[in-house]
């Protein structure tokens, strides 16, 4: 990869290997999320994916995970913008709308312990999808994003 390839191309100029690299590892995006079809408001539960390592933020079967996860989204450059719900902390979020990478973010950081120690990642609060029954979700909701 690029050196400091975050704060020298733009998001359009990144190699995938460097688009991948922007993940800070925070798990958020693998959290459920419930939207009212009247409303367009998203409901974030504290439910991660069947698929992410709650421990690790990590997705187990990253490879494969569109195949196994008919839900699972696929976070491109083209559709950055439709995901209101990405944390203000996201760094594709943040890159996108002109911001810098927070100094906690493991490009900056050097690793992820400077993230885990701000509670960034989910690992502190997340249940996987396989032991909450869909008849249950909405009582995982943590938060209700408004409509930007």
């Amino acid at each position: 990869m690029r050196e400091r390839f975050w704060e020298r191309y733009p998001l359009h100029e990144l190699t995938g290997e460097e688009w991948e690299a922007l993940c800070d590892g925070c798990g958020q995006c693998c959290l459920l999320k419930l939207e009212d079809a009247d409303t367009g408001q998203v409901a974030v539960l504290n439910v991660a994916c069947e698929l992410l390592d709650i421990p690790s933020c990590r997705c187990s079967d990253y490879a494969n995970r569109f195949a196994r996860v008919p839900g699972c989204t696929r976070l491109t450059l083209e559709r950055v913008e439709q995901f209101r719900w990405l944390p203000h902390s996201c760094a594709y979020r943040r890159l996108y709308e002109g911001r810098k990478l927070a100094a906690w973010h493991p490009l900056n950081a050097g690793d992820d312990r400077r993230l885990r120690r701000k509670g960034i990642d989910v690992s502190s609060f997340a249940v996987s999808q396989r032991e909450v029954p869909e008849e249950h979700l909405e009582d995982h909701i943590i938060a209700v994003l408004p409509i930007d």
